[in-house]
């Protein structure tokens, strides 16, 4: 059973939901039936909202990774600079949120295939393919 609670007599649904999807939305599944719908490209909530969405989405692994990068650059700029944190961290945060923006959904993707996800149909692979986005 997948996230949607289809099922296999179902499936006619899912192609349904999936056709109705932008043409940069890209869906993958994994064997045991999880499905993952996400936009190929830039992420805008991720420049609004930093790491957020993938806090949001459950993410973990790449929460882990952005806090590990913004905890770095901060101390090291901090240091740099001799500011104190609060103030490295404020004066950086727009440099992330652009970072994030640039490469989060890249990083979802690349992780979602390290957990074997697999492009749901021709279209999705293509896609995920012209992008870099899977090996």
């Amino acid at each position: 059973m997948n996230q949607f609670h289809f099922n296999d007599e179902d499936d006619a649904q899912l192609k349904q939901l999936i056709n109705m999807l932008p043409d940069n939305y890209a869906v993958v599944y994994r064997a045991d039936g999880r499905v993952r719908i996400n936009k190929v490209g830039l992420s805008f909530t991720a420049l609004f909202f930093g790491i957020l969405p993938a806090w949001f989405r459950g993410d973990w692994y790449n929460v882990f990774c952005m806090l590990g990068v913004e905890a770095f650059f901060t101390m090291l700029y901090s240091y740099l600079t001799g500011s104190d944190l609060a103030t490295a961290s404020y004066q950086l945060g727009i440099f992330f949120n652009l970072l994030w923006f640039a490469i989060y959904n890249l990083m979802y993707f690349r992780h979602s295939q390290n957990l074997n996800y697999q492009p749901y149909d021709r279209r999705s692979a293509q896609l995920l393919q012209q992008h870099h986005y899977y090996r």
